[in-house]
């Protein structure tokens, strides 16, 4: 290979989108002149150019550029912003597996089409940062990869010659980490991005794999580094909760509101469901609804359940029986007075959303249940509706503004289940995988924080990095 084997002689990492915050997911890898993009993601909490990460750390220097993104899976916060990356850096090729490549050509559509809804209904100001036909002439720029195949992340002018490997992140459909092998004159070092990943086994996906060997430096999440109660919590238990909390609802004549992510939980929980029901815990006939991306995401997990690792390849989703959310209010509220359980998007419960509405037609019936399943925000709705619960005599919650405060009388309890590795298994992949470095991402300020003080109170030999954005460190350990 000549020059191509002579590095890597330099080596940075630059995160790109907010690191306070879990948010626009994109960090930079300048390595012997091949510049890699880890994520390209958007903030799902902001519009326009706001939600972007800061391109321009790049883009204004001459001396950087992008050659690759690696995309580690289809959640809008890693993947929103990739048709602006594409625009940003024309020659750039993008890696992914198939299966997130599959849910892309679904979600980033729809992102487009919400992106002018808003604008033209008013209810954003924010000009739409791509469109579907702009999508269409991106797609030939993506390359899929088997899990653990071998192949090329070297830039046009990159001095040393760099091998990727994707491995099952066991987060989501598709979700992976990549292992970068990086050659240089001694010795190749080795990189593990962990995405976002999950250890532990769901319904549907089963737990991450990660390398065999030693790397010399971990990106790693730190989503769930300030919630001690995360490592405390059995996720048969609660299965069992949440098992009990529909059986006393649905016998007591009452909905339950689900909000889940359309991608991933939503998923999980309707397999989920589909246990309650061979179990006895919720009746056969209660109806199950759902609607929206959540369907379509849907048909990708089953379309693709013998390629995609999985707890048991023969079950599909559409496999459990479900009905389409009524349209009109007519029918909205005659299903709303039997019994029935509404899997529903968004999780954060966001204005204008699914979850949203509905939840806005149970929470003043005090038959009804809300029933959190996943992480919320602090300034989210439904966090707000965690908080008003319990609070004072008669609590009142606001989820939309154009509906002001609402009487909150109905059951709200929240669930743990995540797709997030929580920090006591993060330690363990860091005594598994032994780096000389560690760079903590995606975790707001506390969470990063925790993570950081106790790897360096344990493993005192490795350097602990919690860059800021903007903020360029060396990329791999100092020898020696």
């Amino acid at each position: 290979m000549g020059d191509r084997d002579a590095g890597p002689a330099s080596a940075t990492f630059l995160p790109m989108g907010g690191t306070d915050e879990i948010g626009a997911s994109c960090h930079f890898l300048n390595i012997d002149g091949t510049g890699i993009l880890l994520d390209a993601g958007a903030d799902p909490e902001l519009e326009g150019q706001a939600s972007l990460p800061d391109i321009d750390l790049v883009r204004r220097r001459s001396d950087r550029w992008v050659d690759h993104v690696l995309v580690s899976h289809a959640h809008h916060d890693h993947l929103g912003a990739l048709p602006v990356v594409i625009r940003s850096f024309p020659h750039v090729m993008v890696h992914m597996t198939r299966a997130t490549r599959d849910l892309a050509d679904i979600l980033l559509p729809a992102s487009a089409k919400l992106q002018k809804k808003r604008l033209v209904e008013g209810s954003s100001s924010a000009q739409p940062l791509f469109d579907t036909e702009e999508l269409g002439a991106y797609s030939y720029l993506y390359l899929t990869h088997e899990l653990e195949a071998t192949f090329d992340l070297t830039g046009l002018r990159g001095a040393g010659r760099i091998e990727g490997q994707l491995l099952d992140a066991g987060h989501v459909l598709g979700s992976a980490g990549l292992l970068l092998t990086a050659h240089g004159p001694d010795r190749p070092r080795r990189l593990f991005y962990t995405g976002d990943t999950g250890m532990r086994s769901q319904t549907i996906i089963r737990g991450a794999r990660y390398p065999e060997e030693p790397v010399d430096t971990l990106v790693m999440e730190a989503t769930l580094g300030a919630d001690p109660d995360a490592e405390k919590t059995s996720r048969r238990l609660e299965e069992e909760r949440l098992g009990e909390a529909l059986r006393e609802v649905l016998s007591g004549g009452g909905c339950a509101v689900l909000p889940v992510f359309a991608l991933g939980r939503g998923q999980e929980i309707i397999a989920l469901l589909d246990r309650y029901r061979k179990e006895g815990v919720i009746g056969e006939d209660v109806p199950i609804y759902s609607a929206g991306l959540l369907r379509a995401i849907s048909d990708v997990y089953d379309r693709t359940r013998f390629s995609t690792p999985r707890m048991d390849e023969e079950f599909q989703v559409f496999g459990v029986e479900q009905k389409r959310l009524p349209r009109g209010r007519g029918g909205m509220a005659e299903a709303l007075t039997r019994p029935g359980i509404f899997v529903l998007g968004s999780g954060m419960m966001f204005e204008r959303t699914l979850s949203n509405r509905i939840a806005q037609e149970v929470v003043e019936h005090e038959k009804h249940a809300v029933l959190l399943v996943g992480f919320a925000r602090d300034d989210s709705p439904a966090h707000r509706l965690l908080s008003a619960t319990g609070n004072g005599q008669a609590p009142e919650v606001l989820l939309d503004a154009s509906r002001g405060r609402q009487a909150l009388r109905c059951r709200v309890v929240r669930f743990r289940f995540s797709g997030h590795s929580h920090r006591r298994d993060l330690i363990a992949l860091v005594e598994r995988l032994k780096p000389r470095r560690i760079i903590l991402v995606h975790g707001e300020t506390r969470a990063r924080g925790w993570m950081a003080d106790n790897l360096r109170y344990f493993y005192p030999e490795m350097d602990v990095c919690v860059p800021d954005q903007g903020e360029e460190v060396p990329l791999w350990p100092v020898e020696g």
